[in-house]
């Protein structure tokens, strides 16, 4: 829904309206070359604590019990589908993997299982162990376009890492294992010489889709995934597609105000606006930040575009930024998404999260309402100093 929410509609106009859908051009992994972290990754050791990466570190990490209840009543139906509630109620494969992963931070394993459970019965219709991408309640056939999205596969994933490690379930762990396997033979552009590419789907996106391609999202780098995924996938080189986005990360900076577009070209190699999109940094961008801060990456100039943008809070909510003109294009006004600045400033400087963060507002729609609860279970995970804790 543009006026709420514009990141499923942009997939689904690019995917349904402007490009056709094509075998997939995802590489198999070709032998890992040598690839450099970016130059600061070791130069300034952060000051806020991590907690490590085990699952059992996730299981029960939320600390929030009242806003998980909250949650699971309003967006979590009893069959275990989780409703986009700005989008036309839809499910997709990412409310059913956040979904998942807040079921896990939260210790609730019979809401896990009823997510999962759902996701497995609704969504993995396909030839491949990847998940069609979005559901829709009033259409028959539910899902009408049996292509992925590929960080809806990444964080159904993860999601079963964690739980498998948490709950020590094998079940899940090789539930896992299938669809990380997939992604990365699917979705991942392995090359021989230079860094690897993650393509937000398995169709629509590549060199031969589009004139522009491949073209990326660069919040479909769900950063502190990759590690938990090779502990299922070892095979393929995942520390190389962190270092891929990290570098992107710096490279894609577009416009004055130096932030990521929505949807980014890597033609020729170098990040450029995908065409046929608003350039605009926006609600797929926003993420960026929250993943660099849930994967412990502290250091400063990863985050400094996003640091400035948000210096000067604005009660009207986060700006849309257009990054052709500067201009505001709009406001992300729901109050969850305020908790992606508080854990970015906490991630760099270790500042405090306000205490008006710390209670979930029970008016979000599901999309702010996720994102704030994954601050605040960062929060907990790796930088509870901020919490006052």
């Amino acid at each position: 829904m543009i006026s709420c929410r514009a990141r499923t509609i942009l997939a689904s106009t690019a995917l349904a309206l402007m490009l056709p859908l094509t075998p997939a051009t995802a590489q198999a992994p070709a032998e890992p070359a040598e690839v450099r972290p970016p130059a600061d990754a070791a130069a300034k050791p952060s000051t806020k604590p991590s907690g490590p990466a085990a699952g059992a570190a996730m299981l029960n990490s939320l600390g929030q019990a009242a806003a998980w209840r909250s949650y699971k009543a309003r967006f979590i139906t009893d069959q275990g589908r989780v409703v986009d509630t700005a989008n036309g109620r839809i499910s997709h494969s990412e409310s059913q993997g956040y979904g998942m992963l807040l079921a896990v931070a939260a210790g609730d394993r019979d809401a896990f299982q009823r997510i999962w459970g759902w996701t497995r019965a609704n969504l993995m219709v396909r030839d491949d162990a990847l998940l069609a991408w979005r559901w829709e309640p009033d259409k028959r056939p539910a899902v009408a376009d049996m292509n992925d999205a590929t960080d809806g596969d990444i964080l159904v994933a993860w999601a079963l890492v964690e739980a498998g490690e948490g709950w020590t379930d094998e079940g899940y762990r090789l539930a896992a294992r299938r669809i990380a396997v997939d992604i990365a033979r699917r979705t991942v552009l392995f090359r021989s010489e230079g860094l690897p590419l993650l393509l937000p789907a398995m169709s629509g996106f590549s060199a031969e889709d589009r004139p522009d391609g491949p073209v990326v999202n660069l919040s479909y780098w769900v950063f502190p995934a990759f590690p938990r995924l090779a502990a299922v996938a070892p095979e393929f080189d995942w520390d190389r597609l962190v270092a891929a986005g990290r570098d992107l990360v710096l490279r894609a900076r577009f416009g004055e105000a130096k932030l990521p577009t929505e949807w980014i070209s890597m033609r020729g190699g170098q990040p450029q606006p995908a065409t046929g999109f608003p350039p605009h940094f926006s609600y797929n961008a926003v993420r960026v930040p929250l993943y660099l801060a849930m994967a412990g990456i502290g250091e400063r100039r990863a985050y400094e575009p996003f640091l400035a943008l948000w210096a000067e809070p604005d009660p009207a909510g986060l700006p849309i930024i257009d990054t052709a003109t500067g201009a505001v294009a709009g406001r992300m006004s729901e109050p969850g998404y305020a908790a992606i600045p508080a854990l970015a400033a906490c991630a760099v400087d270790g500042t405090p999260m306000p205490a008006g963060i710390q209670e979930p507002a029970t008016t979000d729609n599901y999309y702010p309402a996720t994102l704030h609860l994954l601050a605040l279970t960062a929060a907990n995970m790796r930088y509870r100093p901020c919490l006052g804790r």
